[in-house]
């Protein structure tokens, strides 16, 4: 895995595009390398560059992290609900 604090856009113009959203991007670069990029328009691009096997492993470690924020989430919103409820 390879930190990048800033990353030229030049740099990912032989890359492939897989996927993106808004503000970031997963580029292949090749030999089973992916770089993900953040790229929002009022700062540097950032990047982290991990390997085809890191991505897999993240993916699953960021749905797990998903899961526990949306769980706080619907707790939150369920407890509110109820709160207001009781004031009925």
């Amino acid at each position: 895995m390879k930190l990048v604090a800033t990353i030229d856009r030049e740099a990912l113009k032989d890359a492939t595009l897989v996927a993106d959203s808004n503000e970031f991007a997963i580029y292949d670069v090749g030999h089973g390398t992916f770089t993900l990029v953040h790229r929002h328009e009022a700062t540097q691009w950032q990047a982290m560059t991990i390997s085809g096997d890191g991505l897999f492993r993240i993916t699953e470690l960021l749905a797990k992290a998903t899961r526990c924020m949306y769980r706080n989430v619907a707790g939150d919103l369920s407890r509110s609900m109820q709160h207001e409820n009781r004031e009925d």
